[in-house]
């Protein structure tokens, strides 16, 4: 999946697959996780996020299914 490079200080970059509705999230650290049945609403609101560390913690992290890739 592409993903495009955010300005954060805990990730990396984000992408986003609307066919498959799955979110990919890469850390600094240089992990990956998708998150799946993810809106794209939700993802454009998590690409304009001013803090996108938050974002993740209070929309993204509890609410969706995700899965480890790398």
């Amino acid at each position: 999946m592409k993903r495009e490079p955010v300005k954060s200080s805990a990730i990396a970059s984000i992408g986003y697959e609307p066919a498959s509705h799955t979110l990919e999230v890469e850390f600094v650290s240089g992990t990956v996780y998708q998150y799946h049945q993810v809106e794209e609403m939700t993802y454009r609101q998590f690409i304009k996020a001013r803090s996108k560390g938050q974002f993740l913690d209070d929309r993204i992290r509890d609410e969706y299914p995700f899965s480890r890739v790398r």
